[in-house]
């Protein structure tokens, strides 16, 4: 993550540099994650047959390899093909992992170990850009790219040998279940729900921050920088306390009392009027994400007991890919209509919209745990 991190605030310049239009970069940034969501439903049932380590060693090696292709890119096509190899990779690697830590969570510690994973993830890719600036100020872009894909072959041999392979039981083992069954269970649909509408939170705080800052209150880069880069890192501390709270109280009401904070701070952030409204208001959105998602990534893993804990986190993270790539979209032609500010609004009657589902959906699920 610290090596995707680095790319981040790099790879529009570099796309730039090649002559890719406005157009062109936001297909090369949405075909990262048009192809990390297509091989989805393939690898996370290949890894309830094959095994985690496999899986994940292979998404590694391929992201190794992918990372050091950057320099080779001349043109805009060439950076496209091997954005959308990467985004393969990385559909090997994250939701895998998060099966893997699903295989070894013991039951009633669900929330704590998910949110430990969720910490390493977004501590990881917030420490990424400040890396990739210094980099690429000192050293030149393609350093930037050479580090990535060094980082990338120590994690390929950290998991190869390091990393022992899971006993996987009952119908994860015979690999018995399919899509077909898990998309009958209301507690996935609810998780997707979910999940659809926190991932275009995530990708529109991303999109629309840097320009709603920039743009409407004046901020400079580097206080727009230190704004994402404080949430993020925050948020990766603070799941280390509230993955705690899915083990202790109910998950379903804490993912939507979190959802319910991300819907208040999309509201006002259009009020903000300085750095430190921004920040805090942003902050409510952080802390409602980081209250949710290790109860959201709990749930996951109970489904996962039931049908197979890679489809399940797979199908988890299909909504992952669909919010990230529908999500900015949509919240760009309301900012194109109405202007930027409509962007949180529609960002807010969304969360709404899947908090809703959500709760619809799990409003049956058996009350132990859930």
């Amino acid at each position: 993550m610290v090596g995707i991190g680095i790319i981040a605030p790099l790879l529009p310049i570099y796309a730039k540099n090649l002559g890719a239009t406005g157009v062109w970069i936001g297909v090369i940034f949405a075909g990262y994650a048009i192809s990390r969501t297509v091989v989805l439903p393939f690898v996370g049932k290949l890894s309830d047959r094959r095994g985690r380590k496999l899986v994940i060693s292979v998404g590694l090696f391929l992201f190794a390899l992918t990372s050091f292709a950057y320099v080779l890119a001349d043109n805009v096509v060439s950076l496209l093909v091997i954005r959308l190899l990467q985004g393969v990779a990385a559909g090997l690697v994250q939701p895998i992992s998060q099966a893997y830590i699903g295989d070894i969570a013991p039951e009633g510690e669900e929330g704590k170990w998910m949110g430990y994973f969720n910490a390493t993830f977004l501590i990881g890719w917030g420490c990424g850009p400040l890396m990739g600036g210094i980099l690429n100020d000192y050293f030149g872009m393609d350093s930037a790219f050479y580090v990535m894909g060094g980082l990338n072959v120590v994690a390929f041999l950290g998991v190869t040998i390091f990393l022992p392979e899971v006993v996987r039981k009952g119908k994860e083992a015979a690999s018995g279940s399919s899509f077909k069954d898990i998309a009958s269970s209301n507690l996935t649909r609810g998780l997707f729900s979910f999940q659809v509408g926190d991932a275009a939170h995530r990708g529109i705080v991303q999109t629309f921050i840097p320009v709603f800052g920039g743009l409407t209150i004046g901020l400079s880069s580097s206080l727009i920088g230190t704004i994402l880069s404080v949430l993020v890192i925050g948020a990766g501390l603070i799941q280390v306390f509230t993955g705690r709270l899915a083990d202790r109280f109910n998950k379903r009401r804490v993912v939507i009392i979190g959802s319910i904070g991300i819907i208040v701070s999309m509201l006002v952030i259009p009020q903000a009027f300085s750095f430190w409204t921004l920040l805090v208001f942003l902050a409510i959105a952080i802390i409602g994400d980081a209250t949710a998602l290790p109860s959201a990534s709990a749930l996951v893993i109970e489904e996962g007991r039931k049908f197979g804990m890679g489809i399940s986190m797979a199908t988890f993270n299909i909504g992952l890919g669909v919010g990230m790539s529908v999500g900015p979209i949509l919240a760009g032609l309301a900012a194109d209509l109405w202007g930027v500010e409509f962007a949180f609004y529609f960002m807010a009657a969304l969360m709404l919209i899947s908090t809703i589902a959500f709760s619809g959906f799990t409003r049956r699920q058996p009350r132990a745990g859930t």
